[in-house]
């Protein structure tokens, strides 16, 4: 009897269908052999990380016990310091009214400087746009910036504090200053004393305001030399001011105009605290009565100067206080005449 032959045969859909369930087979066991490797890495991350902990607990020194203490881990046994200048990953910002509150940074700080406190947003401008989404932009930023200043008094305020931050910025002077400048005008603005007057008049006017209240010695004729309005301009705003809103500044003395005058001379500090003396003196006898409280202060450096065999002329003296030297001459006369 011979062997009987099988005729059955196999189909290309079930060699596919072997193959198939091959891989898959071979790809469930690299999974769990990547899922081993896996645990076996994270039990050994773990095991160094309570190395590294038990490592920063105890001393190196001693093998004592470490505290922490503010921001440093010290040996309670030896005193050694262990870490030092910890990292605070808090917050930098603490809230004193609400400590459910989560103030973020979202920008720029509120300033009085900007006539809507800097809280509108600006479109920017890019060098990678081009062509007609360029065109578009700068359309759209002009319509942006004229909603913004949607009013003449808005318009008037924006030219205001443009003019206030530029003298601020010429003349050196620091940033509460040009804020109280700006709160100045927005008061004269509500009192209408705008109607008829120069803006850049006020501008200069409430920078000068501000200096006074300050106690930053800067007299008229340095404000006016850096504004774009002129002595009559600031005067007429000043007098505005003054007679409507009371401004609380009373007459200055030359003794504000030491410091500065001293360091534009190079004086010696004996020189400026003798000048000192001198200038409460005129005040007191009444020399200073009637008299540019500039010129004076230059009178008193320069009779101090004298007195204490120091370097400075006269022609110095008047220069540096924008006078004439003979009118540090009469005050040199009136202090040295016994």
């Amino acid at each position: 009897m011979s062997d009987a032959r099988s005729t059955r045969v196999r189909s290309p859909r079930t060699e596919t269908d072997d193959v198939a369930t091959t891989d898959r087979a071979a790809t469930a066991d690299r999974a769990r052999a990547a899922d081993e490797t896996a645990r076996d890495e994270t039990a050994g991350g773990e095991t160094a990380s309570a190395d590294e902990t038990g490592d920063r607990e105890t001393c190196p020194e001693c093998g004592g016990r470490t505290r922490v203490e503010g921001a440093e881990r010290v040996c309670t046994d030896c005193g050694l310091v262990v870490d030092a200048d910890r990292i605070d990953h808090g917050p930098e910002w603490r809230s004193f009214d609400d400590d459910d509150a989560n103030p973020k940074r979202t920008g720029a700080p509120l300033t009085r400087s900007r006539h809507d406190r800097g809280l509108s947003t600006e479109i920017g401008r890019s060098t990678k746009v081009k062509g007609r989404k360029r065109r578009r932009l700068a359309r759209m930023r002009t319509q942006h910036n004229r909603a913004q200043i949607s009013t003449k008094r808005d318009r008037n305020k924006v030219y205001a504090y443009t003019e206030i931050r530029r003298l601020t910025g010429v003349m050196g002077l620091p940033d509460s200053v040009r804020d109280a400048a700006c709160a100045l005008f927005d008061s004269a603005q509500d009192e209408s004393l705008l109607r008829g007057r120069s803006l850049e008049g006020f501008s200069a006017a409430c920078v000068y305001v501000a200096c006074r209240t300050a106690d930053v010695a800067r007299t008229v004729g340095e404000v006016c030399a850096e504004a774009k309005a002129t002595e009559d301009e600031h005067q007429a705003a000043f007098d505005a001011m003054n007679r409507e809103l009371g401004l609380p500044i009373a007459p200055s003395g030359p003794a504000e105009y030491l410091p500065r005058f001293a360091s534009d001379l190079d004086c010696d500090p004996a020189v400026e605290r003798r000048a000192g003396e001198l200038a409460e003196r005129a005040v007191e006898e009444g020399i200073a009565n009637g008299r540019n409280p500039v010129g004076v202060a230059a009178a008193c450096l320069y009779t101090a100067a004298r007195e204490l065999d120091a370097e400075c002329t006269q022609q110095e003296a008047a220069d540096v206080a924008d006078v004439t030297p003979v009118t540090v001459r009469r005050t040199y006369v009136d202090l040295t005449d016994e």
